[in-house]
């Protein structure tokens, strides 16, 4: 159980299904008809990085990999754009877990803009590579901000099902 610094509060195990649940209603999120503005934040890549901080033993490498796939699939792009960003992006986000779950909610938010950075030069970089246009700077600048800024929501959000009630017996430290 991973128990923030500064709290008081320890977390119950995560239900396999509910990691399984939410990473399907990102990926159905980004699947929605109409297309997906370049500022606007990749929800996919915000629960993969969630759940490759909190749960990096459940949710790696190879689930961001696939998940990449079928994003490439589904939006006709470079096979393998969103692959290499999303695997790189749980990269970062394992290698970071402790550090990150060391802070509070802001300063996480803080600690996952470059991951979320990184993963779009480099989903970029691949879509400019195979002979796309370019969105432009605010576009490129505004989603990992907007992804950063969502992370406090999507923390408490991922993490309720979690939080023990508080249980009032005094004889009983945990």
């Amino acid at each position: 159980m991973i128990m923030a610094r500064g709290t008081d509060q320890l977390l119950l195990p995560v239900n396999p299904f509910f990691i399984a649940f939410t990473l399907l209603v990102a990926l159905l999120l980004e699947m929605l008809p109409g297309g997906r503005h370049p500022a606007a934040p990749d929800m996919l890549a915000l629960v993969l990085v969630f759940w490759s901080v909190h749960q990096p033993r459940r949710v790696g490498m190879g689930f961001a990999f696939a998940f990449g796939l079928v994003m490439d699939v589904h939006q006709g792009a470079v096979l393998g754009q969103h692959a290499l960003a999303y695997t790189l992006l749980s990269y970062l986000a394992i290698s970071a877990h402790r550090r990150v779950l060391w802070f509070r909610l802001p300063a996480q938010a803080l600690h996952v803009l470059p991951v979320f950075f990184a993963a779009h030069a480099v989903a970029m970089a691949a879509r400019l590579v195979a002979g796309g246009m370019f969105p432009g700077w605010w576009a490129v600048l505004l989603a990992p901000v907007l992804e950063s800024l969502l992370w406090p929501l999507v923390v408490l959000l991922l993490l309720a099902p979690q939080r023990r009630a508080p249980d009032p017996d005094k004889n009983r430290p945990l």
